[in-house]
């Protein structure tokens, strides 16, 4: 169904500019464990520290105090940037480093925790029979840029020492239940970070062997590379913000996002990690400050800086107050896992010593010895978005409705059978918003007439209301017609049989890439 619309380039997979030899180096097991206790203390720290501040800045700089307080430590306990990865490294506990994508997608399909965005939808779709990689793709998630691996893919990281390659074939495999694209290059970025960190602690480097991990072609990797080259020509770190802001923030166009200042996209938001890193400059809690003083999900992007950096230092060597305040609860059970503290350290650990001997490592006594990997860049697949022209409310002419629909906070709903909302408009693009709900029915979305797909508006876990119930994009440039049908079923779990349609968002071809539109000089 019009796949086409969809640009899913591969490229030969190539070492990108970044040059690390191969080269044997040598860690304790000792030196490991500090060293992973102080990459999930770093991001227990940052996403503390961030989180009174998210979301408080869209498109502008966080002004307030920040919340140093280390009692706060207790709030980490109920950090979804903490507790959603540990899904992921639960499956690889219980079924091995080799568990396929399916595994990773049913154990997220069983996840009883609210979600937002990537993770929301993914996770709706693979509770409806859509099955990873296509949980995550934009034909089926409009989220695929957004940021959700991101902030979920730090264990990857973590039980890769100093194994870049190793860490992608994870991220690739995880990222793809709820991501697409940039939004998987997010994980691989940020994990690349960690693993370098091992064995490197200039902040620079460690950005560089991020984005060196990356496709060189693709907006992720060309945005981070506009990030390093603004940073060495200014010390002020607001400037690179305003720069970054100007080029490339706000570009994605997911449901919550477009025609409004908040972006979750993964880029944006793997920026404000950057300009932490750079301008930190290896200086923990200066590197936590900017990161949350960037904006947008200001809790999740400290808190991967502060993990990177945490797994620089080694738990030994991060704040002392912080360390005693996580005694309290260093045993106790994140919300929705088995695992605690102290657990999910040992579970990294039994990880990271499992990879470093399958990479061909050796272990002698105390201490392995084996070969770190270069980066290599993954293969290349985007999302080419389209620019967006206008939203449509339900009160306009340019819909039309058929049969019985009732009128409900700027929006309408339907419980019959055959009841009909279509819209004809001028572009290339459509997105249907409407409710997610505890009673919502089964639809039927056309495009010109022809039958494109059936969604379930039923959630038992949490409603959501903005949400795309259906989207196309890449039609041809021209008139056509979107039509959403009530099929007169719901799922059986359903409290009723509902269709809720807010409003709608018109496109009209591709969103030029800001990289081609304002050459950096």
């Amino acid at each position: 169904m019009m796949m086409s619309r969809w640009i899913y380039a591969t490229v030969c997979v190539v070492v990108f500019s970044l040059s690390v030899p191969a080269e044997t180096v040598k860690i304790s097991e000792d030196e490991l464990l500090n060293k992973i206790k102080g990459g999930w203390l770093g991001q227990i720290i940052g996403v503390v520290v961030g989180g009174p501040t998210e979301f408080r800045a869209q498109a502008k700089l966080y002004e307030q105090p920040l919340n140093w307080d280390a009692k706060e430590v207790k709030d980490a306990i109920n950090q979804d940037d903490l507790y959603v990865e540990m899904t992921f490294a639960r499956v690889m506990d219980e079924l091995g480093l080799d568990a396929p994508m399916s595994a990773y997608g049913e154990a997220f399909a069983d996840s009883e925790y609210w979600l937002w965005h990537a993770n929301f939808m993914g996770r709706h779709n693979l509770r409806n029979g859509i099955t990873p990689p296509d949980s995550g793709h934009p034909k089926y998630n409009s989220h695929a840029d957004d940021i959700d691996f991101q902030i979920e893919a730090d264990f990857i990281g973590l039980m890769c020492p100093g194994l870049i390659a190793t860490s992608n074939r994870f991220c690739d495999t995880v990222g793809h239940v709820m991501n697409y694209g940039d939004g998987v290059y997010g994980g691989m970025f940020v994990c690349a970070m960690y693993a370098e960190a091992y064995y490197e602690s200039d902040p620079r480097k460690l950005v560089e062997a991020g984005v060196a991990a990356l496709p060189p072609q693709s907006e992720y990797a060309q945005a981070i590379r506009d990030v390093l080259s603004w940073s060495m020509k200014t010390r002020d770190w607001k400037q690179v913000w305003q720069l970054f802001e100007d080029k490339w923030a706000n570009t994605d166009i997911c449901s919550e996002g477009t025609f409004r200042d908040f972006d979750i996209d993964a880029k944006t938001n793997g920026a404000y990690i950057a300009i932490g890193m750079l301008y930190g400059g290896g200086d923990f809690k200066k590197t936590i400050e900017i990161s949350t003083r960037c904006g947008q999900d200001s809790d999740c992007n400290p808190s991967s800086a502060a993990g990177v950096l945490g797994v620089v230092f080694g738990y030994e060597k991060l704040p002392q107050d912080w360390k005693d305040e996580l005694q309290g609860i260093i045993d106790q059970k994140f919300a929705y896992t088995d695992y605690s503290f102290n657990e999910i350290a040992q579970s990294t650990l039994k990880r990271a010593k499992q990879l470093i001997l399958k990479s061909g490592g050796k272990q002698n006594g105390g201490v392995f010895s084996y070969e770190r990997e270069a980066p290599v860049a993954a293969k290349l697949e985007q999302w080419k978005q389209e620019r967006p022209t206008k939203i449509v409310e339900v009160n306009s002419t340019d819909f039309v409705w058929s049969g019985e629909w009732n009128s409900e906070d700027n929006s309408k709903w339907s419980a019959e059978k055959g009841a009909r909302a279509t819209l004809t408009f001028e572009g290339t693009g459509v997105m249907v918003r409407g409710r997610i709900r505890k009673d919502g029915c089964i639809l039927n979305a056309y495009i010109d007439g022809k039958k494109q797909r059936t969604f379930n508006l039923f959630n038992a876990t949490d409603e959501r209301g903005g949400e795309s119930i259906f989207h196309v994009f890449g039609l041809p440039k021209g008139k056509h017609t979107v039509a959403i049908e009530h099929t007169g079923t719901s799922d059986p779990q359903s409290e009723g049989a509902v269709l809720q349609i807010q409003n709608a968002f018109l496109f009209d071809g591709p969103e030029q890439p800001r990289a081609v539109k304002q050459q950096d000089n």
